[in-house]
């Protein structure tokens, strides 16, 4: 990987949020879990869908805290919009483990 500046990572807008819903996303080309997060007064709820069937059902989600980089354009994902890119770190097998502060924070909280 390239080195960055400073100033490149203070423009990677990264925020707490706690996700409100989540659906099952039959028609994504992988497995995936649609989900709507609350990210306080500021940004508002937000929806994307993530690739992380191998440690989350729908049910075990909602009310989960996570990071998600709010500030890349929308994505068309198959028949979906995604408006932020939920963060998470491949486990030994490959499953995405969500990344989420070990306490909880007011939803917004931007990382630093």
């Amino acid at each position: 990987m390239a080195e960055i500046s400073f100033d490149d990572f203070l423009k990677v807008d990264i925020r707490a949020g706690t996700i409100l819903r989540a659906e099952p996303f039959p028609e994504a080309r992988k497995p995936a879990i649609k989900l709507w997060i609350d990210f306080g007064p500021e940004i508002g709820e937000k929806k994307t869908s993530a690739q992380i069937t191998a440690h989350y059902t729908p049910d075990t989600l909602v009310g989960r805290q996570v990071m998600a980089v709010v500030n890349f354009p929308p994505r068309q994902i198959g028949p979906f919009m995604s408006e932020v890119l939920t963060l998470g770190v491949s486990d030994d097998a490959g499953g995405i483990v969500l990344l989420a502060p070990d306490q909880t924070v007011a939803n917004g909280q931007r990382m630093h």
